[in-house]
């Protein structure tokens, strides 16, 4: 199935590689099960799902490869970084509030704590969501950025080695205070490495500098629930939860949506619909994105079971 959106061209290919059954979900919710994605330089695709096994790997051609991270319960955020050559993730568990760093193979390496910031002295809840690392491979100090998108809506910044820093709100510039900024990520120029904010909340992007300084908002126009960056060149590509994937310029400027299904989200029990109501070229509730290095896309959705779809760009 091909779809095109202002000169793009993507082939949905469905069913792409299979989730194997899990042995246990958490219980007592209704939560999706594929939530984050990644894709390393190999090209294997990691799958942080909220199920047991939690983490999955698969190959370019779709065949799992291994699996593990049976403590993870609540799998959210995942974020591949490289330090000195070797690749690592980072992982967040909502629920637990775990925010650890590890081997691709599981070996936990480090883990980053909630602040004692004063945001958290009224009973403010934290629920992080993702991180974000400067990475030094690219000119940056190994800051690690963590958003508390399902908490206070604050992000949070420490030291390569952990060491809370600072804060940032929104209140800094004319974006406005965070909304559920749900994924942050950075890219990397020579211009200045920039941290860009998913405000879903907002439905917009905010974008801050390396040091914190607000930059510039943009996207309330074109987004309707924004929920991590990714990039390809120089145009970002942004999964919302309202059923489409967004194609920006850098500068904001719409391309286009791809499988754009913004009514499913009026479906009964959505995100957690019947499978009956699920169907091939259309996007449900995208969670997570990742592009590989010829601009494909894997894209991962909140949805009971799961779904894993790959686009594959088409000339």
């Amino acid at each position: 199935m091909l779809l095109e959106t202002n000169g793009l061209k993507y082939e949905w290919v469905d069913n792409w590689i299979k989730i194997p059954d899990p042995r246990r979900t958490p219980t007592g919710r209704a939560d999706g099960r594929t939530h984050g994605v990644a894709v390393s330089k190999t090209g294997d695709i990691f799958i942080f799902h909220q199920a047991d096994p939690a983490m999955l790997r698969y190959d370019a051609q779709g065949n799992l490869k291994d699996s593990w991270g049976s403590e993870y319960p609540t799998a959210h955020g995942l974020t591949l970084v490289e330090e000195d050559g070797e690749e690592r993730l980072w992982l967040v568990d909502t629920d637990t509030a775990e925010v650890v760093k590890t081997t691709l193979t599981g070996e936990r390496l480090q883990t980053i704590t909630r602040p004692d910031h004063s945001g958290y002295a009224d009973g403010a809840t934290y629920m992080p969501t993702w991180v974000a690392v400067n990475e030094k491979r690219f000119g940056g100090n190994g800051d690690i950025w963590l958003a508390d998108g399902y908490g206070s809506g604050m992000i949070h910044r420490y030291n390569k080695v952990g060491e809370y820093l600072a804060t940032i709100t929104g209140g800094e510039g004319a974006g406005g205070q965070f909304k559920c900024p749900h994924g942050i990520s950075f890219r990397f120029s020579d211009a200045g490495n920039e941290l860009f904010i998913a405000d879903r909340g907002n439905q917009q992007v905010q974008v801050y500098n390396a040091e914190g300084n607000f930059k510039r908002a943009f996207g309330s126009d074109v987004l309707n629930s924004p929920c991590v960056i990714a990039f390809h060149g120089d145009r970002l590509v942004v999964p919302e939860l309202y059923g489409r994937v967004a194609i920006l310029e850098f500068d904001g400027g719409l391309v286009g949506y791809v499988g754009d299904n913004e009514s499913a989200k009026d479906l009964k029990d959505w995100p957690n619909v019947a499978a009956s109501d699920i169907h091939p070229g259309k996007l449900n509730s995208p969670h997570s994105l990742a592009v590989d290095a010829d601009g494909n896309l894997f894209v991962v959705e909140w949805i009971i079971g799961g779904r894993v779809t790959k686009l594959t760009i088409s000339s």
